[in-house]
């Protein structure tokens, strides 16, 4: 049996874009990390993401909605993962998944994910369009 909104011998899609460690300062009164402390990471994650694929400055503008499959405890290297799935003219959906490395475990365990969506500003603050994809 597999946790909700997890299949078996999932691995983590997208690049690796973000990896830290949760420490004790991250935590609620239960010794969990706060669920805010993760989403920043991933703000932070599909952020990298979408100043790369705008080449220039983004903004987040909404996050589809967001569930907790497991906790991330204190030790644990939280890894955040990220993949552009659409771009439109000034905007662009980013997916971003958040995996727990467990402390002093070799387990790797996706720990929540979301569709996050950034718009390309300019040095004013106002919506700019996303250029072409850059050329490798």
């Amino acid at each position: 049996m597999t946790e909700p909104g997890l299949q078996p011998e999932e691995k983590p899609r997208g690049a690796l874009t973000v990896r830290t460690i949760a420490m004790p300062a991250d935590t609620n009164a239960n010794g969990d990390i706060f669920g805010g402390w993760v989403m920043s990471r991933m703000d932070q994650a599909g952020g990298i993401a979408g100043v790369d694929r705008a080449q220039g400055r983004v903004v987040t503008i909404a996050v589809e909605a967001m569930t907790f499959f497991r906790p991330v405890k204190v030790g644990d290297v939280l890894s955040v993962y990220t993949t552009v799935e659409s771009v439109g003219r000034t905007s662009m959906k980013i997916y971003v998944e958040a995996w727990a490395k467990r402390f002093r475990t070799t387990i790797h365990e996706k720990v929540t994910d979301a569709t996050f969506t950034f718009v390309a500003i300019d040095e004013e603050g106002r919506p700019r369009p996303v250029p072409p994809p850059a050329e490798d």
